[in-house]
């Protein structure tokens, strides 16, 4: 069990403007993976079982974990996509629940590009793409070769038909499911952060080559998604840091603030001309993809903020030193978020708990990823429940909403 102090008297439990909503506290949950969508990538009951327990007695965001815009963005089982009637039709229910709750609700989009799976892709009809032809490692080359799915360059049309079909899935998500923000994945090494790493983009036409050329596709998606919901429904997630996927982070010969600054500085000239975004989430260094990291070095963030003056949610192990750090950044200004994903999986009630200083349950890594399995999911109690209330739950097989 994790001991902590009360938050209460802190800015996390003060409410702020974001976008067009105002969220009852600071407290905010990422995007957390955990495979519980179904084979045909259509959100389950038990999904809306776990957004709505967590926002019970809230007020805050929850960001729901990466979707697929469109089969074509690369795939891994059992996560959610928001194309099909059906699929969006899920995703409305789920939203629907978040919201009778008081809380609020972020969908992200992603693209895998060359971090997918070559073998499922095949199955699926799928090509293996990526901003050049180059894998994240030979384990990645070797697979894709035995799958008879070589990574190749996306070519101009599609990476247009990219752009389009993320501000369609904006619409989709927004307009039709009724979230209050969607949340562009342009971080630990997915497609859009392949196009802005000077390391993985080779390219030698419009979308490569200097900073501003490999930033275009993920300014040209933000710009698209604007035009298609209002920029007050859109949010982007960068991990400046991450030295996951082939992406080489601080160690990179291109240092990250150069190009990922530059991306916040589009970002805050779009704001001074009326179109500021919802939010940025950014990854903190101590965390390093889904594992802390273990650099020892201390880095100064602040920069990211000196850049982007909206607002800003910011993740990564923050409840690591009991919650030193979460009150420390979220006191420095009036205009952060803090993010905690881990122990959100396992404590439903997060924000009660650390509004009122209770211990927390630790979380289970194990069942992280239990594709389409109750079991660590939707099993976790509030504080002081009996630990057995859920135990009948754990053979139930979750079943797509629509």
């Amino acid at each position: 069990m994790t001991e902590i102090k009360s938050l209460a008297e802190s800015n996390l439990f003060k409410p702020i403007k974001v976008g067009n909503v105002e969220l009852q506290n600071r407290l905010a949950y990422p995007p957390t993976t955990r495979q519980r969508a179904t084979a045909d990538f259509v959100p389950t009951d038990s999904m809306l079982k776990y957004y709505e327990q967590r926002a019970e007695n809230n007020g805050g965001l929850l960001v729901a974990e990466a979707t697929y815009p469109d089969y074509s963005f690369g795939l891994y089982p059992n996560t959610p996509m928001i194309k099909t009637p059906q699929q969006v039709e899920a995703w409305r229910q789920i939203i629907e629940a978040v919201h009778n709750k008081g809380s609020f609700f972020s969908v992200q989009l992603w693209h895998l590009g060359r971090t997918a799976s070559a073998l499922f892709n095949k199955s699926k009809g799928l090509p293996l793409v990526g901003p050049s032809a180059l894998y994240i490692d030979e384990a990645s080359e070797k697979a894709a070769k035995e799958a008879g799915n070589e990574l190749r360059e996306l070519t101009i049309p599609e990476i247009e038909g990219i752009v389009k079909e993320f501000a369609a899935a904006a619409k989709r998500a927004v307009l039709e499911a009724k979230a209050d923000f969607i949340e562009l994945h342009a971080a630990h090494g997915y497609l859009l952060d392949q196009f802005n790493q000077p390391n993985v983009n080779k390219r030698t036409d419009k979308y490569g080559g200097s900073i501003e050329n490999r930033a275009r596709l993920i300014l040209e998606v933000v710009d698209a998604c604007i035009e298609a919901v209002g920029a007050e429904h859109v949010a982007i997630r960068l991990s400046p840091y991450a030295a996951v996927q082939g992406v080489e982070g601080v160690d990179a010969e291109i240092h990250p603030i150069s190009y990922i600054g530059y991306v916040l500085s589009e970002l805050e000239k779009r704001a001074k001309e009326g179109k500021r975004l919802a939010y940025v989430s950014v990854v903190e260094p101590r965390v390093n993809g889904i594992f802390d990291s273990k650099d020892e070095r201390e880095f100064n963030t602040s920069w990211i903020s000196e850049i982007w003056k909206g607002v800003l949610l910011r993740s990564g192990a923050y409840l690591n030193q009991n919650s030193k750090f979460i009150e420390q950044d979220v006191n420095a200004n009036d205009r952060t978020l803090i993010g905690v994903s881990r122990y959100y999986t396992s404590n439903i009630d997060l924000a009660d708990r650390l509004k009122k200083g209770l211990t927390l349950t630790p979380y289970d890594r194990s069942k992280f990823y239990k594709s389409l399995s109750n079991d660590g999911y939707i099993t976790f109690t509030k504080y002081g429940e009996d630990p057995e209330k859920y135990k009948d739950l754990v053979d139930v097989v979750p079943e797509a909403l629509a």
